[in-house]
């Protein structure tokens, strides 16, 4: 099923919108040539109301967020959600300072995302009104472990009825969650937290999988796992973190529906 979608990814080359964190932000562009689509990467409010009417999906991520862009997520999102294109938002270091929460918070009462992605604390921090960021990490209280993992699930079941959106949470163990369905990925490698931006090029990639798929569901859980699997195959004890960076990107590259569907490592919950 989920190798059908990457198939179907690299037919279509959905043009993708990114608005997203210029940290991360050419490592994001390479991830989504890799798996098959197109980026266009685009901040200013003169140039996103052309932009986002020509491409296919938008990626909305906060993560150097400025005051200059705020205005420029609203009006993308706005235009995305009239023409029906898959919308993600990631709210990085949401609950970390107060102009991050607000705005994540702002963006979702303003749009409908398709997908809000993001690790456990930033997710409690909207969700709740409080988390325990580390700065734009999670924090290890907040951990999605065997133990708590179906208080997790419920957790974001509500969330997602409250916004209609899936929500995506990565960590050592993914979770994939809407109001009917839950899905738990342990793809990936925990090497992948040494490296800036797996996170970032996660939500570039996942609004490509969106076009391809029948279900926003399917779509995020075959971005998850690929992204994971990615990180799997691409990882040796002898390298550093930037040459794993680039061996992350190269396995997207080379990845293939095939070995897509016999390496994902999912349940449903």
């Amino acid at each position: 099923m989920i190798g059908n979608i990457l198939d179907n990814l690299r037919k279509i080359v959905p043009l993708v919108h990114c608005i997203t964190n210029y940290v991360t932000v050419n490592d994001c562009a390479n991830a989504l040539l890799a798996i098959g689509g197109s980026p266009i990467m685009s901040d200013d409010i003169e140039d996103v109301r052309d932009i986002t009417s020509i491409c296919n999906a938008l990626d909305i991520n906060i993560g150097t967020l400025n005051t200059r862009t705020i205005g420029s997520m609203l009006e993308s999102g706005k235009i995305a959600n009239s023409l029906g294109h898959p919308c993600i938002l990631d709210p990085v270091g949401a609950g970390a300072s107060k102009l991050r929460t607000e705005t994540a918070k702002k963006l979702i009462d303003g749009i409908n995302f398709t997908v809000i992605r993001g690790n456990i604390s930033e997710i409690k921090a909207l969700a709740l009104g409080a988390g325990a960021a580390r700065g734009v990490d999670a924090d290890a209280v907040d951990a999605v472990i065997e133990d708590n993992i179906d208080d997790a699930i419920n957790f974001l079941r509500d969330f997602s009825k409250k916004t209609g959106s899936v929500i995506v949470v990565t960590g050592a163990i993914d979770l994939i969650v809407d109001e009917n369905t839950a899905y738990a990925v342990r793809n990936g490698r925990p090497e992948m937290s040494r490296v800036c931006g797996t996170g970032c090029m996660l939500s570039a990639i996942l609004p490509a999988f969106l076009c391809a798929a029948d279900t926003p569901v399917s779509g995020a859980l075959a971005a998850v796992c690929a992204m994971g699997l990615c990180g799997e195959m691409a990882f040796s004890e002898n390298d550093g973190n930037s040459t794993y960076k680039t061996k992350i990107i190269d396995e997207l590259y080379k990845l293939s529906g095939e070995t897509l569907e016999k390496g994902a490592k999912y349940e449903v919950r």
